[in-house]
């Protein structure tokens, strides 16, 4: 598995993995609600995220196809020791590809990344109820961190 750099000719499967993803998280929180139907108004989102200078987003390919995609962004505390590190926002490996190792290539690359950048650490979240992502990034060397509460405003 590798990561490709996304251009705009990927936008259209950028939002289709996008939706595929958004989709698995609708059950876990009623926040999580998806406003359309289909990935097409995502396109533009990631347009925006193409062109701006704090994400960057890759493909993840495997002999050949393109599988997923994961989306990070660069952040720092500058109070910390610590301080530098990369957001994984977003990681997304197609169904079809799950439970063959992709994925931990997946976070491997982006420590390679994290480390030819001269960062401190990656950081990522998931739903606190998504049982399967808590294990999956615990088995591979993430430690529980922080929890995030988030409150509807009505």
């Amino acid at each position: 598995m590798e990561l490709a750099a996304a251009t705009r000719e990927d936008v259209e499967t950028l939002a289709e993995y996008w939706h595929a993803l958004a989709t698995e998280m609708e059950p876990y929180s009623d926040l999580n609600e998806i406003a359309y139907d289909d990935a097409e108004p995502a396109e533009a989102g990631f347009e925006r995220l193409l062109d701006s200078e704090e994400t960057e987003i890759y493909l993840l390919v495997a002999d050949g196809d393109e599988i997923g995609y994961l989306l990070l962004r660069e952040g720092d505390h500058p109070s910390r020791t610590y301080s530098e590190y990369l957001d994984l926002v977003d990681l997304y490996v197609a169904p079809d590809h799950r439970d063959s190792g992709h994925g931990s290539d997946a976070l491997d690359a982006v420590e390679r990344l994290a480390r030819d950048r001269g960062v401190d650490y990656v950081e990522v979240s998931c739903e606190w109820v998504n049982d399967g992502a808590r294990r999956f990034y615990e088995d591979n060397g993430f430690e529980p961190k922080q929890v995030t509460y988030a409150r509807r405003v009505d």
